[in-house]
């Protein structure tokens, strides 16, 4: 079953039990996939529809910490709620050992040796990656790597 599958079904799982939380997040996770393949008039693969709620756990993580910022105890407790939700429809996190052993390879395949030459790795890394990390934390991973 794909990811936007599992959303849908998620949703009438989630209006039969009355849990108010994830029927609304669950629901805003559809209407962000709704609204990109409205706006490329195309229906979304699953790597697009997992990065897309990538996206907005990484909207959540933000506006979580604004939240602490402002002593808002309500929407941290709100935003921390929906991360969990979100986060049941991403793949399993891939361990920082294999992303490092995998940025190492690239290293190695692509001839890399500075930190000029980020955007070669970062191209063979990331399809092998496929969602299974944070953008950032991938980048941070090659930049380490290549300055060793």
């Amino acid at each position: 079953m794909d990811t936007k599958a599992k959303l849908n079904e998620a949703v009438k799982e989630a209006m039969k039990s009355g849990d108010e939380v994830r029927k609304r997040t669950v629901r805003m996770a559809l209407a962000a996939v709704k609204q990109v393949e409205v706006d490329k008039r195309a229906e979304l693969d699953d790597m697009a529809v997992v990065a897309l709620i990538q996206k907005e756990v990484k909207n959540r993580r933000e506006a979580l910490e604004e939240a602490k910022k402002a002593n808002r105890a309500d929407l941290v407790s709100e935003n921390e709620a929906e991360i969990k939700v979100l986060e049941e429809f991403l793949p399993k996190a891939m361990p920082i050992e294999e992303l490092r052993a995998l940025v190492q390879a690239a290293i190695v395949e692509t001839g890399a040796s500075a930190p000029g030459d980020m955007g070669k790795v970062m191209k063979v890394v990331m399809p092998k990656v496929a969602g299974r990390a944070p953008n950032d934390m991938i980048s941070a991973t090659v930049k380490e790597l290549l300055v060793k």
